[in-house]
Order: C-alpha cells, then sequence, then structure tokens
C-alpha cells in the first residue's frame, strides 16, 4: 500500500491537473473525500467521496467554503445530473459523543469510498492522509482548492448537511439551525444559553457541555 506524505499543491494550475496525472499513471479512476460538520457543535458529521467522470468540467465548482449556498446547490446539481459516482455517510450527535469526531472522520472517509459503485484507483484526501483506505491514497494539503474531486465531495458533504440543518430547524425551531448550520455563532450560544441543549447538541462538547451542568 502506498503512503506518501501529504502534498501540498499550487492552485495556479488546473483543478483537474492532478486527477488527469493519475489517470495517465494508470491509476484512475480517482475519488475525493471530505467533511462536513467536524467544527459544529450540534447536528451530524457528513463525509463524502466523488468520483468524477475523466472529461468532467464543472461550472462554478470549487472549495465549498468560497461558494455561497446557492452556487454549492447549483454544483450539487450538476454533480447529479452528470456520471459522476457520490457516496455518503452521516454520524449523528450522539455517535459522536461516544466515539470521538476524529474516529467517526476517519471511519466516514473509509466508509464512504467503499461505497461508491466503481472501486476507485486512487483517493485523495483533504488535508492529510487517512490510515485504512481500501486502495491507494494521498492526503493533499488544501486539497478542496487543488483536486476537483475533493472540492466536488466538500460541496456534496456541505450540500448534504446543510439540507439536513434545515430539516432540524423544522423540528427545533428555537436554535436556528438553519442560519448558524448547528457551528458556535453568537445566535447559536444566545439560543443554548436561553434554552438548553437538545437532542441535536453534541454534549462532549465544551460550549454545550457547560449548560448541562448549569
Amino acid at each position: 500500500m502506498l503512503r506518501p506524505a501529504p502534498t501540498r499543491m499550487r492552485r495556479a494550475g488546473d483543478l483537474y491537473a492532478m486527477e488527469a496525472a493519475l489517470c495517465r499513471r494508470g491509476l484512475g479512476p480517482v475519488a475525493g473525500v471530505d467533511e462536513a460538520g467536524r467544527g459544529a457543535c450540534a447536528g451530524p458529521l457528513v463525509v463524502a467521496a466523488v468520483s468524477l467522470p475523466p472529461t468532467a468540467r464543472l461550472e462554478e465548482l470549487n472549495d465549498s467554503k468560497l461558494l455561497t449556498e446557492a452556487a454549492r446547490e447549483r454544483v450539487f446539481e450538476r454533480l447529479r445530473r452528470s456520471r459522476a459516482l457520490i457516496a455518503t455517510c452521516a454520524y449523528p450527535p450522539a455517535e459522536i459523543d461516544a466515539r470521538g469526531v476524529g474516529v467517526c472522520n476517519l471511519e466516514g472517509m473509509r466508509l464512504a469510498v467503499a461505497r461508491l459503485e466503481e472501486r476507485p484507483g486512487y483517493v485523495l484526501t483533504d488535508g492529510f492522509p487517512v490510515a485504512g483506505m481500501p486502495v491507494r491514497s494521498l492526503g493533499v494539503v488544501k486539497g478542496d482548492r487543488s483536486a476537483a474531486c475533493v472540492a466536488a465531495a466538500g460541496v456534496v458533504a456541505k450540500v448534504t448537511r446543510d439540507r439536513m440543518m434545515h430539516e432540524l430547524d423544522g423540528r427545533y425551531p428555537h436554535y436556528g439551525f438553519a442560519v448558524h448550520k448547528g457551528y458556535g455563532t453568537a445566535l447559536h450560544a444566545a439560543a443554548l444559553h436561553q434554552w438548553g441543549p437538545c437532542e441535536e447538541h453534541r454534549k462532549s462538547y465544551a460550549n454545550v457541555a457547560v449548560h448541562l451542568a448549569a
């Protein structure tokens, strides 16, 4: 199993260049993996794996954090209409509390890759290498700005999670989940202070636990 050190890519190049180079060496298809919600204190952690068709060039594709919510939705729909292979897995707050967000994140990356309909020849992960991947893999620093498949995985994870947070907002309207998506904003902190945590909060997180002890 090839386990190279994390690689830093220069953004000046083509977003698709790294995948194309791997495919030319017979290592394709290439899948990208990314997550959304690791730093949130409420809601699920969502991990996505995406394998793009070799000729895919998706309009507006970029690091999900650099896109507006509307742009992410457009890219997500373009991905669904393309021949991209997409797989996701989600971890609820109770499991994150029991096992730790880091453990869930790493397991989710491996599972998402394993759930792809076609086994990739190579996997690119955002930021750091992941041990135990079912195929050869490489951690790419700022991968969501350097590799199209990682950027696509970030968009899928983010849009999937945001839609889940909108649903939770309907069940728990006091917290503003549709606005802050479970992250520790001032609005969220004020709601926690007034209402205390709900079932969708991560009780092991310090900013939530303090309200359990109150």
